[in-house]
């Protein structure tokens, strides 16, 4: 009977004991997964509105959940010489963020549109352009890097350079070859004035002008095989370029353009097959749709870019995909103006964009929301920084926090 008791006993322990990590499974499963499980809606200015112009925001989720963000400010954009890169941070489980703090400053230019990014050896990289005599098409593309950045404040940056990229004479023949077969027979202006498409293949073979000026604005993309791709664009010939690292990004290579009349600041995502398709902003003729284009080779070529469906007013677009597959677009989903920023999520490889809710919306002339920046956390929330501007105030750098199932319900 003594043996059959302890027997006994230890039997209702060991239930006892896999009971209790049955219950610390399922807890920890619903905490890691509870940006999944319920619908999560949340706002934030991640400071005060004030006077100076902000614009251009980043933001990056670190190894321990803390959000960082980043964006320029000043009295202006490019003919402004006070223009500074700033950063704020949101702790995991807070509602505030904190101070602000400067994170690169020219002293006596402009440096403007930073994107914030983490390599897989977990380096934090910090891009951004320094405007040279005012003007974009003249910008250097600059970068910082650092392994401590986890406490208060800006990063302690360990590098600083500067991106020098050399696109050689396959660039100049792209574009020709690209325009060749898509050219359009309106875009000269007189009789006697030279095509557009002329003057663009004509600037493509200066070899100082097609190795400046490339500018940043959407976060970078990797591949499965490591590589990176930094999307950048060219207000001198109104159209794109990936800078291609190979080495996580110690080294950058250029890729041929993305051939286009308006096609800036492209946006990443990947079909099943491999295929990489790129959203761009409109910066040509109208009607103004969102711009797309697609690689076959890990980015390095592109196919001549097209005009979607999709409405764009001259406004920067974004575009990841998240972990369930799905496709999440943000972007302004109107010709005319700023004034309505639209979340839209696609199941199809963007084919169809079937749900779509709006971020921020006004009547025209009211407010401005634009450059969005979407990443996903780890714990599936997904994180929206844009800029925010209201009639008769300057402006602030809003975020969003919301997860797929507010996205897809009804309210």
């Amino acid at each position: 009977m003594e043996a059959k008791g302890l027997k006994t006993i230890k039997g209702n322990w060991q239930l006892a004991v896999f009971g209790v990590f049955l219950l610390m499974f399922f807890t920890a499963d619903m905490m890691a997964g509870n940006g999944k499980k319920k619908e999560i809606y949340e706002t934030q200015y991640i400071f005060p509105f004030q006077g100076k112009h902000v614009h251009s925001s980043s933001i990056v989720e670190l190894p321990n959940g803390d959000l960082l963000s980043c964006w320029f400010e000043g009295s202006g954009e490019r003919s402004a010489n006070d223009v500074a890169i700033m950063g704020a941070r949101l702790k995991k489980g807070e509602k505030e963020w904190s101070k602000t703090f400067v994170m690169a400053d020219t002293p006596g230019h402009p440096d403007c549109n930073p994107v914030l990014f983490l390599n897989k050896e977990g380096k934090l990289f910090l891009f951004w352009i320094v405007v040279q005599a005012n003007r974009w098409e003249t910008s250097v593309l600059k970068y910082r890097t650092s392994v401590d950045f986890m406490g208060e404040g800006s990063p302690k940056w360990n590098w600083q350079d500067v991106i020098l990229l050399k696109p050689d004479d396959k660039f100049a023949e792209t574009i020709k070859e690209q325009f060749k077969k898509n050219g359009r027979d309106d875009l000269a202006w007189a009789e006697y004035a030279p095509k557009y498409e002329d003057m663009i293949y004509k600037a493509a073979l200066d070899k100082k002008k097609r190795e400046t000026g490339w500018m940043t604005r959407i976060t970078p993309f990797v591949l499965e095989s490591g590589r990176i791709l930094l999307p950048l664009y060219s207000d001198g010939y109104n159209m794109s370029l990936m800078a291609i690292s190979d080495d996580n990004g110690e080294t950058w290579t250029p890729s041929l353009p993305l051939v286009g009349r308006g096609n800036i600041q492209p946006a990443i995502v990947q079909k099943e097959d491999g295929t990489l398709v790129a959203y761009m902003r409109d910066n040509g003729d109208s009607p103004g749709r969102i711009m797309i284009s697609e690689s076959k080779d890990e980015g390095y070529s592109w196919t001549a870019v097209e005009k979607t469906e999709l409405p764009n007013p001259g406004a920067s677009v974004d575009a990841i995909m998240l972990e369930s597959g799905d496709w999440l677009m943000v972007y302004n989903d109107l010709e005319d103006g700023r004034y309505s920023l639209a979340v839209s999520l696609s199941d199809d490889e963007g084919k169809t964009w079937k749900h779509t809710k709006h971020l921020d919306r006004m009547e025209d002339g009211e407010g401005s929301f634009a450059y969005p920046t979407a990443i996903q956390g780890k714990d599936g929330v997904i994180h929206v920084t844009y800029s925010y501007h209201l009639k008769g105030h300057k402006g602030t750098i809003k975020h969003v926090a919301f997860n797929e199932k507010w996205l897809k319900s009804e309210k």
